[in-house]
């Protein structure tokens, strides 16, 4: 455990732009021969580029992004025609298999704080799908951007009841409480009445909360107000939010949560039972 959270907080105390420079200079060589031997697919960035999830192949890549879609439809009910909003786009995990998906009155948006991320989506889905459009936004987070603005202080770059559904996934395992909050509240202003959410979490209660803190591996040993920390210093790093505070959180926001649906990041052995790694949350815009 002590090797492990080591090596993790020497990870997390390099800048922004350090880890992204690393993580590039360590994947140079497969992402060489990836290109060489024309092993990638035309909207999979390269391994280096991949700052959030795994950096895997396009095979692999795009598999993910297939099995991301088949949640959202099992869980959200996603449909062909909807109009829906990824909060934290990435490098487009999810929208590549969404653009297989959707039909011509169907839309997708996205945005992210990652100015590379929307570059590459742009340059290849936004510019081949008219329906889907990305955003950069230049957002201050301590694991990805040193930009100025804050989270709490932004507000989405769309219209009240825009969008039937609105997802994101490992987005809200970066950010601060008060900035969940900020975007709780964001979500319920552009999503439309009774329209379905889908987000996933790291979460706990009083029955794990020792164990996910004193555990060898993925641990969150730094405890806050209603949150634990992986990273006392890097705030962004991971973060874990008690079941209840999350509740509470949603409600302030006019938002209900539906149901939760425990990931296998906290089990012992994976034993196939568990949708995903991380925690699913649905929830609704209540009028």
């Amino acid at each position: 455990m002590k090797k492990t959270n080591r090596l993790r907080n020497i990870w997390y105390g390099l800048s922004v732009k350090q880890r992204f420079f690393l993580r590039r200079l360590y994947y140079f060589p497969i992402d060489f021969f990836d290109k060489v031997l024309s092993r990638r697919h035309k909207y999979v960035p390269s391994r280096g580029m991949i700052y959030t999830g795994s950096s895997i192949g396009s095979k692999e890549y795009i598999k993910q992004g297939l099995f991301q879609l088949n949640l959202l439809k099992e869980e959200i009910d996603l449909l062909p025609n909807d109009k829906i909003l990824d909060i934290g786009s990435g490098v487009g995990r999810t929208a590549i298999a969404l653009t297989s998906y959707l039909n011509s009155d169907g839309s997708y948006d996205g945005f992210d704080v990652v100015e590379q991320g929307v570059n590459w989506c742009n340059k290849g889905i936004g510019k081949d799908f008219s329906n889907f459009k990305f955003k950069y936004v230049p957002l201050f987070n301590d694991l990805y951007n040193t930009s100025k603005l804050k989270a709490t202080e932004f507000e989405f770059p769309y219209a009240n009841n825009s969008f039937d559904k609105v997802f994101s996934i490992s987005l809200f395992t970066h950010m601060q409480l008060d900035e969940i909050q900020h975007y709780f509240s964001e979500i319920a202003r552009v999503v439309k009445p009774e329209g379905l959410c889908f987000s996933t979490f790291f979460l706990y209660d009083s029955d794990d909360e020792d164990d996910i803190a004193k555990r060898e591996h993925f641990s969150f040993p730094y405890k806050r107000e209603g949150y634990r920390l992986m990273n006392g210093n890097v705030k962004s790093g991971n973060i874990a939010i008690h079941k209840d505070v999350l509740r509470g959180m949603l409600k302030k926001a006019n938002l209900e949560c539906l149901s939760i649906t425990d990931g296998f990041w906290k089990s012992k052995m994976f034993d196939g039972t568990k949708k995903e790694f991380q925690d699913i949350v649905i929830f609704k815009r209540l009028n």
